[in-house]
């Protein structure tokens, strides 16, 4: 055993089914009156219902959150919280909203509640990434970390089967990166086999029933594991990858991690072969960058960058920008491999066994 040090984050989990009826106690355990609900255009019904359950409590809708938190977002934002004299905020939704709680957070201190109702796993880490001028940056800080987090497997049933298999990959890609990172300990490497093993059951089985209680159940507790790991520890190539393609070229955050987990994952198999090992055992295959891109298929999810809006010409300046000041990783990140590894992403090239590692 390797000396390590693990350090538990303080934030309250309650999970199950039915378990949005804890809200309104929630709340009141947090010592808030006056909260505020986020949400995107597209769930503001959702939203709209759970604001109507917390009565008095509740005081507001803001229902513009946006994929990789705007700064202009976040201060229209701002311009509410200050007009209701908000003291705490309630997230429903996935990675968006809740990357516009953080961001509240960060600016007022108030407290959180989030309500994920995907599996992306933000809910669980101290960390906001936010787009200003096209450049998305990410920070670590315990002020953006949210105090309460309800999952309630009731909530992800109505999840489109599409939108479920991405989703679930990108909370994979939490663990994967997990397993080789420099701050890697035991507990998070148990958490991020367990997590994988997870996902990777439940969401072939969700993409033909939608309405599987059991895989959902299985698919959001997974996602609380692979979010945990993402909180705990630092990430490498994979997050700076889909960072660079998020915030300078728009793409789709979901879609975005689960089309490059492949092609990270293939980059840094030499480098890392105990953590290849775990992938493969928790995707029962051979080779964990092949395995990933047959569970993106398996679900019914884009495999090519070119299908979701990246294109050929843009693979220079990304390239650029990946490379210009790179996170930590396993095996050294050079132009020439990011190049070749966004090329093949682009066009969706399954990744060849001599790339990965066996078991």
């Amino acid at each position: 055993m390797q000396p390590f040090v693990y350090h538990g984050l303080p934030s309250r989990v309650v999970f199950g089914q039915g378990t949005l009826s804890c809200l309104a106690g929630e709340i009141e355990q947090l010592g808030c009156r006056r909260a505020l609900v986020l949400a995107t255009p597209q769930q503001q019904d959702q939203a709209r219902a759970v604001l109507e359950q917390l009565g008095a409590r509740g005081v507001g809708l803001y229902a513009e959150a946006a994929m990789h938190t705007p700064v202009e977002i976040t201060e229209d934002a701002m311009r509410v919280v200050k007009e209701l004299s908000v003291d705490c905020t309630v997230a429903i939704g996935g990675g968006s909203t809740i990357g516009l709680g953080k961001a509240i957070a960060l600016r007022t201190g108030l407290p959180q509640v989030v309500i994920p109702t995907t599996y992306a796993g933000s809910e669980m880490t101290p960390i906001l990434g936010e787009t200003r001028d096209g450049i998305k940056t990410t920070q670590r800080t315990l002020d953006v970390l949210p105090e309460t987090v309800i999952y309630d497997v009731d909530l992800t049933l109505s999840l489109p089967a599409g939108m479920s298999g991405t989703s679930g990959i990108n909370a994979i890609a939490h663990a994967v990166e997990a397993l080789y990172a420099r701050d890697r300990n035991p507990v998070i490497s148990l958490m991020a086999e367990e997590g994988i093993a997870a996902l990777a059951r439940s969401l072939p089985v969700i993409a033909t029933d939608p309405a599987n209680a059991e895989a959902r159940s299985d698919a959001l507790y997974g996602a609380w594991l692979c979010g945990s790991c993402l909180g705990a520890v630092g990430m490498s190539l994979h997050h700076k990858l889909c960072h660079t393609l998020g915030g300078s070229f728009d793409l789709p955050h979901a879609e975005t991690h689960t089309i490059v987990l492949p092609h990270a994952v293939a980059y840094n198999a030499p480098a890392a072969p105990e953590a290849m090992l775990r992938i493969a055992r928790a995707l029962d295959c051979e080779n964990p960058a092949a395995g990933l891109f047959d569970l993106a298929r398996a679900v019914g999810a884009p495999t090519a960058l070119e299908a979701i809006g990246f294109k050929q010409s843009d693979v220079e300046r990304a390239t650029e920008i990946a490379t210009r000041n790179p996170y930590w990783n396993p095996r050294e990140v050079e132009a020439e491999g990011i190049h070749r590894l966004l090329s093949h992403a682009l066009v969706g090239r399954r990744p060849a066994s001599e790339e990965g590692a066996s078991r």
